[in-house]
């Protein structure tokens, strides 16, 4: 009998509520409030979320945020600068000790990542799972995925990339120098790929997301019951984001 998770779609949402909703559920599992939950989101207006060890005013151009409306958040998780626009995010939150979760962490990305790479196929793409956090697809990069323990209980988020545009993620991101700007796009275009140029024609965020289910469901062995945060959820999403992902103590931390 398989074993029933929840599955939350909480749309788009600001930088800020993203981080706060993922921590909030996080902080349900460990107490016992919620099962493995994976969550399927997008981000507006479009952001830049930065690794928990970087410093935002080294990786990100405010200014040029400013001028475009781009928010921006620190994560919990490790890893770079991340631009947030035309992508589907997805969160997973399972204890350490569910069956189905390894303790060594490069197993828990593996199997993860294994479930984006069947909902993937889902949609007509062959990719393969590159170590430690990467999904590629003809070895270009379509998927990043960090991950974070705490209280027990693994989070791991990561995007899926509907399409990209290169050249205004790098007018938000800092460079060493103007002078190598043109040469580190010409490299990003070809190690990034996106859903749109694989296949040629655009998937929307609803037919993503729906694929991404089936890959879940079909990697562990689970069915998903569609569902609400809880009050409780929400409460704490909206006191994560107060303290921590819309302060900028924490977001200028270094």
């Amino acid at each position: 009998m398989r074993e029933h998770w929840r599955l939350v779609q909480t749309g788009y949402m600001p930088a800020a509520m993203n981080m706060a909703v993922d921590q909030a559920i996080l902080v349900a599992h460990s107490k016992g409030l919620v099962p493995p939950t994976v969550r399927f989101y997008g981000w507006k207006p479009p952001a830049i979320s930065i690794g928990y060890f970087q410093g935002l005013t080294e990786e990100v151009d405010l200014d040029s945020c400013r001028r475009y409306g781009v928010d921006y958040v620190r994560r919990v998780t490790g890893g770079g600068a991340v631009f947030h626009d035309q992508e589907l995010t997805y969160s997973i939150v399972i204890s350490e000790t569910h069956p189905q979760m390894s303790k060594n962490i490069l197993e828990s990305y593996g199997r993860i990542c294994g479930a984006i790479i069947k909902g993937l196929n889902m949609l007509g793409i062959t990719a393969t799972y590159a170590p430690i956090n990467d999904i590629l697809v003809d070895g270009k990069k379509i998927s990043g995925n960090a991950q974070t323990r705490k209280f027990g209980v693994v989070l791991q988020h990561g995007t899926i990339l509907l399409d990209v545009d290169v050249e205004k993620m790098f007018s938000l991101l800092k460079v060493p120098s103007e002078k190598i700007k043109d040469k580190l796009i010409s490299d990003v275009k070809q190690r990034v790929t996106s859903v749109h140029h694989v296949l040629g024609r655009i998937r929307t965020f609803e037919q993503v997301a729906q694929a991404m289910k089936h890959g879940f469901e079909t990697e562990f062995s689970v069915l998903f019951e569609e569902q609400h945060l809880t009050p409780e959820e929400k409460t704490l999403a909206e006191k994560f984001k107060k303290e921590y992902f819309s302060d900028s103590q924490w977001n200028f931390k270094r």
